[in-house]
Formats: structure tokens, sequence, C-alpha cells
């Protein structure tokens, strides 16, 4: 593979708790560098090392032209495995010299023993059981947690047939996409279609899921303020007509009544409509008070 190529791969960083997911994206990013260096991970490819007479170590250094690549792909190897471990761990590990050991070593304080995968296995389990879309993530975010759940899971050799797996991704999406889960929760297909399939068919209609739930969200915004209109406008009038009955000026005459209230009335009614400009007191002026008389603004 060109090295433009291999830019474009990104190298996989251990996480706790991931060793068996880590180990085999680690396997499929050395092989695609450079098939032979997996190899070397696995079978080794130490330098030789002789014991002097005092007993220190000493390297045989590579002679011939054979020798000098293996020993490069070796080198290259261990530094790979060295990169992939978080900040905190590199200088832990640094001491192994070569890719192998270094491999085991890190199998041996990530990958666990026996019990602890079991532990791992239930707490996958149990993650899958409980599995749900957030509110916040697009479908594409869900399917792509479920399929690394169930991958993890394999790993831990646990296989879930594959209706199973349909009507899990299917029953975790959010209520908007209820009409179309219904429909392929009961297609015979469902049984054998893969997760992939089901999820690009899924797909096509997402426009249409969102459309409707934003209409859905408008419309029970329009009602809302509908309602909360309607009502200061009717409390504007009944304090206005207690205003008015409690009132006991026998000199004011009818026109002088109807313009007050409709003043009232008015002035609550476009208070409560913040997309309607305001009537100012020189406007409501200009209007006869027959004319007010005869408005119905419930």
């Amino acid at each position: 593979m060109d090295s433009q190529s291999t830019q474009t791969i990104k190298l996989p960083i251990l996480q706790p708790g991931e060793y068996d997911l880590w180990k085999m994206r680690m396997e499929q990013y050395l092989q695609c560098i450079d098939y032979t260096l997996w190899e070397i991970v696995e079978n080794g490819n130490a330098p030789i090392v002789t014991k002097t007479v005092d007993g220190k170590e000493t390297v045989i250094p590579p002679t011939s032209v054979e020798e000098k690549a293996q020993r490069r792909a070796e080198l290259k190897a261990r530094s790979t495995l060295l990169m992939a471990l978080p900040n905190e761990h590199q200088l832990k590990f640094n001491s192994y010299k070569d890719a192998k050991t270094l491999m085991q070593a890190i199998e041996n304080r990530f990958g666990g023993n026996t019990a602890t995968k079991k532990t791992q296995k239930n707490l996958l389990k149990q993650q899958y059981e409980n599995f749900a879309a957030s509110s916040t993530e697009v479908i594409e975010q869900t399917y792509e947690r479920l399929q690394k759940l169930i991958s993890q899971l394999e790993m831990h050799g646990e296989v879930i047939p594959q209706e199973d797996i349909n009507q899990k991704f299917l029953r975790s999406l959010s209520q908007e996409w209820t009409m179309h889960t219904i429909v392929w929760r009961n297609k015979p297909e469902i049984e054998t279609l893969s997760l992939d399939d089901l999820f690009n068919n899924l797909k096509a209609y997402e426009s249409e899921v969102k459309g409707t739930s934003s209409s859905t969200t408008n419309s029970h915004n329009v009602a809302f303020l509908s309602s909360s209109s309607t009502n200061s406008a009717t409390r504007a009038v009944n304090t206005a007509q207690g205003v008015n009955t409690a009132s006991t000026q026998g000199a004011a005459d009818s026109s002088t009544t109807v313009e007050n209230l409709s003043d009232a009335v008015i002035y609550s009614f476009f208070a409560s409509q913040p997309s309607i400009p305001q009537l100012d007191n020189e406007d409501l002026q200009q209007i006869h008070p027959d004319d007010l008389e005869e408005m119905d603004l419930r």
C-alpha cells in the first residue's frame, strides 16, 4: 500500500475495557501498512542476543540485506504498538524491546483473566438489553453504537440471532419512527435481513421523519400560543367588565363606557400578539365608538 493511502488510516488507540476490539483493529492496521508486521507481532523476530563473559547482553547487529530489512520491520512493528498505547502507559511498556513480548505484556495488562472477561461479557449483554436511541442522535449514530456493541459481544463468544438484532434496532428508535418500525417488524425478511440493509432502508426515510417531527412540534407551539392569546384576551375582558360594573358613575354616557371597554380589550389582545404591531392611543382615538361597540374580539 502506498504512503498516501496509509496516511488516511487512523492508528487505533487502546481504550480501557476494549482490548479485544483494539487487537482486531491493530491487526488490520498493521496489515494495511505491511502484511509482514502482524506476523512479526505474533511469531516474533527479535534480534539475536548473546552474553559476554561478564554476563552483559549484547545484540548481534544484522549483516545481510535480508537481516537488515527484518530488523527494520521488527522496529516498525514494536514502535507502532507502543504508539497505540495511551500516553500514561508508554513509559512502562517501553522496556520491552521486541514486538512479540510487548504484545504479550499488553495482553496481560489489558486483556484480563477469565473472571474479568466474564464480567465484561455480562456488562455488554446488559448494555445490549437496555440499548435505546438517544434523543440527541440521528439514526446513523444509533446504528453505529449497536453495531459496535454486537461486535464486542461476538468477540466474547456471544452470538445473537439476526432477527433479534433487527428487532432490537427497530425497538430502540425514537417515537417518530413508529410508523416505519411497525411495518418493518412485521415483514417476513426481517429474519434474514442484515442490519446494514435494514439501516439503509430506514435511512431513506430520515428526511421524511424529521419533517413530520418538526411539523408536529410547530403545531403544538401554535396551539399553545393560540390558547395563551385567547386566555389573555378573555382575562382582559373579564377585568374590564368588572371595572365597569363596579363603576357607579351615573353621569357617564354609554359611548364612554363602550370606549373604555374596547380600549382595555384591544390593548390586551394586541399585547398578547408578538407578531402584530400594537396600536397606540392616537390610533384608538380615530375609531368611532359605534364601530368599537360592534367589535367582537372575544
